[in-house]
């Protein structure tokens, strides 16, 4: 079992570093791996880059990738958007293949419906993911009309019923959905297969804000560090745990600034909650 307390960056946190520069940074800063999106490749493909060439960037970087993020949606998804989201899940699992990624991601999205259709949906999904050997990590966002909650996503899962296919929990949504600090005790530890964190300000989210961007450094907002990763740690979860903090103040900052910092905080909230060193895990 690898050591608790792998960290990854996750590319959201950095939104305005092109993605060469955000790989350096994640390298550099200390992380041990990355979580990059759909939108990170998009971006490159905007600029003239085939998918072979944005491939060989993110090799180039030495820096392993955890998780790949797909283009949301297809859980609600119907008619032709629904084909065409199913076809972009298919690329982000070869692309995941191609880089030794072992995970793919999935957050609600814009779309909303009924949980029998996520249901549906995330067979459909998981069977994708699971045709080239990839666990696929359903994450539920507090700001969602419908899976919005660890009750909620559960029973998409529990629905879904498929072997590959687990929780994403993420500590922002946590806080803000009312389970903050011990509050996802009732967890098992084979449904947690991938973890995201951020702080959470002291603040409510903006009115209409559906995925919100005020996420902040660990250990300076309102979530209960030694609670949530000592939870976390005895559940004996050893994935790793992704850096995504989303927030325009981080943008203008240096992106190997910023990385730092995120490595910096989280490895002393660790050895404060666990009794760990706070050192580099990258080579564990």
């Amino acid at each position: 079992m690898a050591q608790f307390g792998r960290l990854a960056l996750h590319t959201w946190t950095i939104d305005t570093t092109p993605l060469a520069a955000a790989l350096e940074a994640a390298r550099e800063g200390g992380f041990d791996a990355v979580e990059l999106r759909r939108i990170d490749f998009d971006r490159c493909y905007e600029q003239g880059m085939p998918n072979d060439q944005v491939l060989d960037v993110i090799r180039a970087a030495k820096i392993p990738v955890c998780t790949l993020g797909c283009e949301y949606g297809w859980l609600f998804a119907k008619g032709e958007e629904s084909t065409r989201l199913f076809d972009v899940l298919e690329e982000t699992c070869e692309n995941a293949v191609a880089l030794n990624c072992p995970q793919v991601m999935c957050a609600p999205g814009q779309n909303v419906g009924t949980p029998k259709e996520a249901v549906e949906n995330l067979k459909r999904g998981a069977d994708i993911c699971g045709k080239y050997g990839l666990t696929l990590a359903i994450e539920f966002n507090s700001q969602h009309a419908v899976i919005n909650s660890i009750p909620a996503l559960r029973a998409i899962l529990n629905g879904a019923d498929r072997p590959n296919a687990g929780m994403l929990l993420d500590a922002y949504h946590l806080q803000r959905s009312g389970a903050g600090g011990r509050g996802f005790a009732d967890v098992a530890p084979g449904e947690v297969i991938a973890f995201q964190f951020s702080d959470v300000p002291d603040a409510p989210v903006p009115e209409g804000v559906k995925r919100p961007a005020d996420r902040l450094p660990p250990g300076q907002g309102i979530v209960q560090w030694d609670e949530v990763l000592s939870l976390l740690a005895e559940k004996g979860y050893d994935g790793h745990l992704n850096y995504e903090a989303p927030n325009p103040m981080l943008w203008e900052r240096s992106s190997l600034e910023v990385a730092r910092e995120g490595v910096e905080s989280m490895r002393a909230l660790i050895a404060k909650a666990t009794g760990q060193r706070a050192t580099s895990t990258r080579l564990m």
